[in-house]
């Protein structure tokens, strides 16, 4: 999810109660929901899409989730040390204990991977002991919907805390629904790629993908043999991806790599690093030829042309009849 819902989830998480368990609460919430995403750092040393192979995977494994917390716990009780010695630590900042500096920290952190995973981007929750990748098909990456409730009960606790009133209630029914929310979301996907396969008898699997704003539509992502099929909600019909033939090599991540005929699975066996990384990253990879010839690689999941540049790698040495 986006850094905004990270952070959110965290001050909840401090207005409902947590942030009165030691000083420098709130920063270990807020900051420890966002910490794992200390892997973005990855671009300014990895190249155009090697960032996707990346991503979500050792920040978000088991070890970092503890060593991350632990550091943070640290940083922060220096902090608070540092600022008593030069007398300006606030008067009324609670006393600062390091082992709930930890717990606040690591509650923090787990709320990260949970949240990314429940996108259809992917996490590797098991990293380094395993690079699988984990799909929870629940929300949209930005969801306005969670940014709405739970900045409204954010700043609603936070006045009635100024104002002398009951602040933790709002901060814990706001948690409350939002657990509500995703879990009927991860009904609705759960039906729909159920349902879909159902309709087209032809599909063998399907993907359901959360869209932008309409949290109850989903974008489905059918297999058939050649190729993967979407259901447009803006049009709302099925439409075979762009650029298929009926081709299929097993390769990487996905089941399938949806693909067209002038491209052998040897030419997918390259030392392009680019390449490597998208196709570690890609779970419904799929080929396209442009004009000149050369093929792009892309995911089913973001077909979006305007998400081509983001989501698009070139593979090198290829040539293909143009398309007619």
């Amino acid at each position: 999810m986006d850094n905004l819902t990270h952070s959110l989830v965290g001050a909840l998480l401090g207005q409902a109660g947590l942030k009165k368990k030691t000083g420098l609460a709130m920063p270990a919430l807020i900051i420890g929901a966002n910490l794992p995403d200390v892997d973005a750092a990855c671009f300014f040393w990895l190249e155009g899409a090697e960032h996707l192979g990346f991503r979500r995977g050792i920040t978000h494994g088991p070890p970092a989730l503890v060593l991350l917390p632990l550091i943070l716990a640290g940083l922060l009780y220096g902090f608070d040390r540092w600022q008593a010695k030069r007398g300006k630590r606030p008067e009324d900042r609670l006393p600062v204990s390091f082992q709930w500096l930890f717990l606040l920290s690591f509650i923090g952190c787990l709320t990260h991977p949970a949240l990314d995973w429940l996108n259809v981007y992917g996490i590797r929750l098991l990293e380094p002991f395993s690079s699988q990748w984990f799909y929870g098909d629940t929300l949209f990456i930005i969801d306005v919907w969670l940014w709405a409730l739970m900045g409204f009960a954010t700043w609603f606790s936070f006045r009635r805390e100024k104002r002398g009133g009951e602040w933790k209630r709002p901060a814990r029914a706001a948690i409350a629904v939002a657990l509500a929310y995703i879990g009927v979301n991860g009904a609705l996907s759960a039906q729909s790629a159920a349902d879909y396969p159902k309709e087209q008898h032809f599909f063998h699997s399907a993907v359901s993908s959360p869209v932008p704003l309409k949290f109850w539509e989903r974008e489905v992502i059918g297999f058939v043999e050649g190729g993967p099929f979407v259901w447009d909600v803006g049009v709302r019909k099925w439409t075979l991806a762009q650029g298929l033939s009926d081709h299929e090599t097993p390769i990487g991540n996905a089941d399938f790599l949806f693909g067209i005929e002038c491209v052998s699975a040897k030419d997918l066996q390259t030392d392009d690093r680019e390449v490597r990384a998208f196709l570690f990253w890609s779970r419904i990879p799929i080929m396209d030829t442009q004009e000149d010839g050369s093929v792009l690689l892309r995911d089913a999941r973001f077909y979006d042309p305007r998400a081509r540049d983001r989501f698009t790698v070139a593979l090198p040495d290829v040539k293909c009849d143009p398309p007619k």
